[in-house]
């Protein structure tokens, strides 16, 4: 967070923190080791960032240790690209891991021997129903389940069958391995849960290796074990997974027996974190891609320009809880807002322009007049702008009958131009079709730097940039992605997209100093709103991203 930052960040506490802290305190650790372990399957979208907070946070405030370990045992849905994403998410938001990235497939030996360990131990079998009659046999939540026919091969008949998946003797489908606990459980995932199958699919990483591989309820409280994790933490739709989770790591030879948590998972309003949906909104192309700014991944709210400070003082603020709840997406935006207030610089840009010409100031003379970089930072930075004869002002900055307290520009009328002089519009232009394509105007070069020495006040100041000068642009104008607060509730959440949720504007235009800052430098355009450079800029034709608006105005219109 930056140092000029005031906003009031609560200290973070929650049953978690209070946990590892009972921890330490009793001796039960000397060190205590998280891990943050997505699937490959998708980018990370901001819900994942209260876990990767949390997992990364809680090693950072006890000098513990957080690995980040991919649980990458279902290749036919995982990617490298999937992959690289997610260690830049990671990176992006400010955390690093212990050590090497970590994959469940290090492991992909270890879970075959533990297999064999299971079945030696007559607690896992071979199964020939398919998946349809295993769901068959497994019953209901009021109805207790059937054993398969299958459930008493022997150890020999098991073994022999178990190697033969692993050989590629056999096709998807066929047999899977199951662990033998309890059909007649009141939880359902502790009736014989399948522990293997068979998948004719390349692993990113592996290759064509192996044609058998470990589910995740099998792999991954195996490998919290591998690495020592202390606390393992999970979202609440894991909690009834959690008996499972402890009986592989009492019936396996494990190095450690962590311990599982669960925690609400984020939900926020007017927004969908499912990646199955998101990942129906890249390949139907709704989105333009996983890194569109209207989608709520962490790579499209970067590209969209949003501050990683601004996501993990949202993260803060929410705090972890037990209790499932929707977070107002008005408590993210205004810790977006709240974070580019202090660091966003300021420049001036006109996005739907109209020409005025100053006909009292002379043509070939250009004006350099000074302007704060950032009313907020320290430095008080001060920058020239060119003004000149000629300027673009906003098209609704101008009303050719304005109704009562309107303080903008109107025949007859007087404006402050930020940061220059009070001007007053004299007359106007149209075409032939009736539009208005220029203003008339007079300054009073007294008035430099928007004061008038005779004490005269003007309720309006509007932004401009010299025509001269100025640069062009492109601008995308992002708003709310759906119309709905909780998108997909009473049908397809495909159709409550808002169509009119990017607004691209060309022929936009800049003032020249915003071409010598920093691609990654968030900016203010005076009155207009944040935004930030996106990566189609090209050297003749910077495009910038909306971040946010200045104002919560969507809301009030809702």
């Amino acid at each position: 967070m930056n140092e000029d930052d005031s906003s009031d960040v609560p200290t973070q506490s929650d049953f978690i923190r209070e946990r590892v802290q009972s921890d330490l305190r009793s001796g039960k650790y000397k060190q205590i080791v998280t891990r943050f372990p997505p699937e490959p399957n998708g980018y990370l979208h901001i819900g994942h960032a209260l876990s990767i907070c949390l997992n990364f946070g809680i090693a950072e405030e006890v000098n513990g240790i957080c690995n980040l370990r991919f649980d990458d045992t279902n290749p036919a849905k995982e990617e490298l690209e999937f992959i690289n994403s997610i260690e830049e998410d990671v990176r992006w938001l400010g955390f690093d891991w212990h050590g090497q990235t970590k994959y469940a497939s290090d492991n992909f030996h270890q879970f075959f021997e533990w297999a064999e360990h299971l079945i030696k131990k007559e607690l896992a079998y071979v199964d020939d129903l398919t998946a349809d009659e295993i769901r068959k046999y497994r019953g209901t939540l009021t109805e207790a389940g059937q054993d398969s026919p299958y459930r008493t091969r022997s150890i020999e008949e098991n073994l022999q069958i178990f190697h033969d998946m692993r050989d590629g003797k056999f096709s998807e489908g066929d047999r899977v391995l199951r662990a033998k606990i309890d059909m007649s459980s009141g939880n359902i995932n502790l009736r014989d849960p399948v522990i293997y199958r068979i998948l004719k699919t390349e692993h990113p990483r592996t290759g064509d290796t192996w044609c058998v591989y470990p589910t995740y309820d099998f792999a991954h409280g195996q490998t919290d074990a591998i690495e020592g994790v202390t606390h393992s933490l999970c979202t609440l739709e894991f909690a009834d997974h959690r008996p499972l989770y402890e009986w592989f790591l009492e019936a396996l030879p494990v190095p450690a027996k962590p311990r599982q948590y669960e925690f609400a998972k984020l939900q926020i309003s007017h927004t969908v974190l499912s990646k199955r949906n998101l990942t129906r909104l890249v390949t139907e192309k709704h989105v333009r891609g996983w890194d569109d700014p209207r989608l709520a991944t962490i790579s499209g709210l970067r590209r969209r320009g949003v501050p990683a400070e601004a996501i993990r003082d949202f993260v803060t603020r929410v705090s972890v809880s037990k209790n499932e709840g929707e977070v107002e997406l008005a408590l993210l935006e205004h810790c977006i807002r709240d974070n580019l207030n202090y660091n966003a610089e300021r420049r001036l840009a006109v996005l739907r322009p109209l020409k005025v010409v100053i006909e009292n100031f002379p043509e070939d003379k250009t004006e350099w007049l000074e302007a704060v970089n950032n009313p907020n930072s320290s430095k008080q930075e001060l920058r020239k702008i060119p003004f000149s004869r000629e300027i673009w002002i906003e098209q609704d900055d101008f009303m050719e009958e304005p109704p009562n307290k309107f303080f903008r520009l109107a025949p007859g009328k007087e404006v402050r131009l930020r940061y220059a002089f009070f001007i007053t519009c004299n007359d106007l232009i149209k075409d032939k079709g009736g539009n208005l394509v220029e203003l008339r105007c007079s300054y009073d070069p007294e008035t430099r730097g928007g004061n008038a020495p005779d004490g005269r006040k003007v309720k309006g100041t509007i932004h401009w940039v010299s025509v001269q000068h100025a640069k062009d642009a492109e601008v995308r104008i992002y708003n709310s992605f759906y119309n709905s607060p909780t998108p997909g509730r009473d049908r397809d959440f495909i159709d409550d997209i808002n169509p009119n949720s990017l607004e691209v504007l060309t022929n936009c235009k800049i003032e020249p100093d915003l071409l010598t800052l920093d691609e990654t430098t968030p900016i203010q355009f005076e009155r207009l709103g944040y935004f930030y450079k996106d990566l189609d800029s090209r050297p003749d034709l910077p495009v910038y991203n909306r971040t946010i608006s200045l104002r919560d105005t969507w809301n009030k219109k809702a």
